[in-house]
């Protein structure tokens, strides 16, 4: 079985290194990434992290474009809750322009950081209080010119239009999340790595389809694949992710006690914290293999991206070179 594989990438500042260090290293992966032939290569938004250092997708994306030639490029993804849907479509849209077919936007709902950089991203904006799904919906109609005529923006045109129209993939992890992308005429893209529940995943495909079944659905996945079984067990298994559940019922996931106690400081709200480990395929390429042929199979899931929060940078690339092959038949490559 083959299917398209794609890269997420936090640009992660490993021990010792410097962000500048993390930021020389993505375009050094992205390039590897072309070479080895995956589909599309997404860079993501995180705010006030001190272990990650891809803060704004959309100028990260730009530099990454000028060093390559053929991969996609996108967002996983432009928290769009922070920002005016016009200014995302008309970065997006001007991106497109100068690369065109190359660029894809991805659309997160997360703050993608704590209620400080959340405070400090929608300082002094107009019109904070409009919720996701509404400017969800209207980032799409200025995309597709389909505002509505009774619309108070109506009128405003987002350019420049490139030739193809950006595609937009919203991710998320809830079928009803998969309902408001498909319900939108945008792509979906399942958080696995971050719900690793596979009835709702079930849900989330079955909504996705019975709604919108020319669109794409792609499932993300935590991964790691090193030459053997053993040596790949044995360096996942010392990952751990945190599940912070506050006393308001909301709750989020981090990846280290340092930004447990971070998020303590900023918040006023008790709560309480539960270790777990990261639900990681991980193994030898052909376990890794086997793994995503039955998720291929009992989904229906032509596309894959693969996310790998390994904190050591070379076993971390090379998990990538391994898995490459995976995608080999459907690339036509020797």
């Amino acid at each position: 079985m083959s299917y398209k594989l794609g890269i997420l990438d936090q640009s992660p500042i490993f021990s010792g290194k410097s962000a500048e260090d993390a930021l020389e290293s993505t375009i050094q992966f992205v390039q590897k990434a072309e070479e080895w032939g995956y589909e599309r290569f997404w860079v993501s938004e995180h705010h006030q992290t001190l272990d990650l250092a891809g803060t704004s997708p959309e100028v990260l994306i730009s530099h990454l474009l000028a060093k390559t030639t053929t991969i996609k490029i996108g967002s996983g993804g432009v928290m769009l809750q922070h920002y005016s849907p016009y200014k995302v479509v008309e970065n997006f849209q001007l991106l497109s322009s100068l690369t065109p077919g190359r660029v894809e936007l991805g659309v997160g709902k997360a703050p993608g950081g704590f209620s400080l950089s959340t405070k400090a991203l929608r300082y002094g904006a107009a019109g904070s209080d409009i919720d996701f799904d509404e400017r969800f919906t209207i980032l799409n109609q200025f995309i597709h010119d389909a505002l509505p005529e009774d619309h108070a923006l109506y009128g405003a045109k987002a350019l420049p239009k490139p030739k193809r129209k950006v595609p937009v993939f919203l991710l998320g992890a809830s079928s009803n999340s998969a309902r408001l992308a498909a319900e939108q005429g945008a792509n979906f893209v399942f958080a696995r790595f971050l719900n690793g529940n596979d009835d709702i995943l079930r849900e989330a495909v079955q909504e996705y389809r019975n709604i919108y079944p020319e669109g794409k659905f792609i499932v993300a996945i935590a991964s790691f694949a090193a030459v053997t079984q053993e040596e790949a067990e044995e360096e996942a298994r010392h990952y751990k992710i945190y599940k912070i559940h506050l006393e308001s019922g909301r709750s989020l996931s981090v990846q280290s006690l340092e930004q447990v106690e971070l998020f303590r400081e900023q918040t006023r709200e008790s709560f309480e914290v539960k270790e777990q480990e990261v639900d990681m395929i991980a193994g030898s390429p052909a376990f890794v293999k086997g793994e995503l042929d039955q998720l291929a199979a009992a989904y229906e899931i032509d596309e894959f991206i693969l996310h790998t929060p390994i904190q050591h940078e070379q076993k971390r690339l090379k998990s990538f070179e391994l898995l490459s092959q995976l995608a080999v038949p459907l690339l036509n490559k020797n």
